[in-house]
C-alpha cells in the first residue's frame, strides 16, 4: 500500500470530503510549457528529479534522501539474492536483510509482470531479464550521480544531465510496483521538454532560510501507510510538484496535501528540527511556473484535527 492507495479508498475519499472542503480554485493561466509527447508519467518523474537537484544547487546545506531509482538498483540486487537461494534449495534466515518475505513477494510479482510483458513462461529466462536491468541500472545510476555531481559543481544544466533524469524514472516504476520498463530509448523531445521546464522555475520559491528537506518522510507514521514520502520542505511549507497540462487543484492533490499534513502532526518529518512547523501547504504548477499555497490554518480546523488523526491511524492499520 501506499499514501495515494490509501487515499483512493472510498470511505477514506468520503471522509476527507466530510472533515476538509476543498477551496474555491479560480487562477487562471495560460500554460507555458506544453508537453512535446504523450510519456506524461515519465516527465513528471523525471521533472521531480531535475527540480530536486536544482533546489540542491541554490541550497547546499539541503538535506537528500536516497533517490527511488537507488531503491530499485537494491530491490533487484535482493530479488536476484532470493531468488538464487530458492533455486538451490537454501534457507532465508541467513540473508542479511530484515523484510525477507516481501522481497519474495516482489520478486515473484516482478517474474508475473515479466511473463505479461515479455510473453516468456521460461523462470530462468525472466531471471536473465532481470539480471540485464540489474546491470543497465548499475549503469543508470552511475552515470547520473556523475552528471548530479557535476552539475552542483557547475549549474549547467545540459541534456546529459536531463537524460540521467529520464532513465532514473524509468528505473523508478522497479521500486515502486515491481515493474520493469521494456526500453531505455530516450525521446529527443522529452530531453527538450525537460529543458523548457527547468527554465520556467522562480529561484525564488524554492531558497531556504534555513531549512530545505527533498523526498523527506514521515518517520513512524510513514509505515502506516506502506512508506510515504513528500516531494520537499522549505521552512515551513511541504510542497508537492505537479508536471500536469491543466491548471487544477484536483480532489485528489488537495487530499494529498492533506495526508501529508497528517502524517506530519502523527510522526513528524525525518530531518527536520523538532520547533520547525509546517505552517504552509502548496502545489508547485510545473507547466505554469505557479507555487500555489495554503494556510494551513485556513484549511484545517485545529480543535477537530486531534480526532481526525486517531480515526486516520485506525483506518490506515486495517489497510496494512
Amino acid at each position: 500500500m501506499s499514501l495515494t492507495s490509501f487515499l483512493n479508498k472510498k470511505d477514506v475519499r468520503e471522509k476527507f470530503r466530510e472533515e476538509y472542503p476543498k477551496p474555491r480554485f479560480d487562477i487562471k493561466k495560460e500554460i507555458l510549457c506544453p508537453p512535446l509527447t504523450q510519456d506524461y508519467g515519465l516527465v513528471g518523474t523525471s521533472f521531480d528529479y531535475l527540480l530536486r537537484f536544482y533546489i540542491k544547487y541554490l541550497n547546499t546545506k539541503a538535506i537528500t534522501k536516497q533517490w527511488v531509482a537507488e531503491g530499485s538498483l537494491k530491490l533487484l540486487e535482493l530479488v536476484l539474492e532470493v531468488n538464487e537461494l530458492l533455486e538451490k534449495r537454501k534457507p532465508l534466515k541467513n540473508l542479511t536483510f530484515v523484510n525477507k518475505e516481501l522481497v519474495v513477494e516482489k520478486l515473484f510479482k516482478m517474474l508475473k509482470l515479466i511473463e505479461k510483458r515479455y510473453a516468456i513462461k521460461n523462470h530462468k529466462q525472466k531471471i536473465k531479464i532481470i539480471k540485464k536491468h540489474y546491470q543497465k541500472a548499475i549503469k543508470i545510476i552511475s552515470n547520473a550521480k556523475k552528471n548530479y555531481f557535476l552539475f552542483l559543481k557547475n549549474g549547467q544544466i545540459n541534456d546529459n544531465l536531463i537524460k540521467s533524469t529520464l532513465l532514473l524514472a524509468k528505473l523508478d516504476p522497479i521500486y515502486r510496483v515491481s515493474h520493469i520498463t521494456k526500453s531505455y530509448n530516450i525521446d529527443g523531445k522529452d530531453i527538450e521538454d525537460l529543458n523548457n521546464l527547468i527554465s520556467l522555475v522562480n529561484p525564488d520559491f524554492f531558497k531556504a532560510n534555513e531549512i530545505c528537506l527533498l523526498n523527506p518522510t514521515f518517520g513512524k507514521a510513514s509505515k502506516l501507510v506502506g512508506g510515504a514520502d513528500a516531494d520537499l520542505v522549505i521552512d515551513d511549507k511541504l510542497i508537492d510538484i505537479k508536471t500536469t497540462k491543466k491548471l487544477q487543484m484536483h480532489r485528489d492533490y488537495f487530499n494529498q496535501l492533506i495526508g501529508y499534513y497528517t502524517l506530519y502532526r502523527i510522526g513528524g518529518i525525518a530531518d527536520m528540527p523538532s520547533q520547525n512547523e509546517i505552517k504552509k501547504l502548496g502545489i508547485y504548477f510545473s507547466r505554469y511556473g505557479y507555487l500555489h499555497l495554503y494556510k494551513v490554518k485556513d484549511i484545517i480546523d485545529e480543535n477537530r484535527f486531534t480526532k481526525f488523526m486517531e480515526w486516520f491511524k485506525e483506518r490506515a492499520k486495517q489497510e496494512f
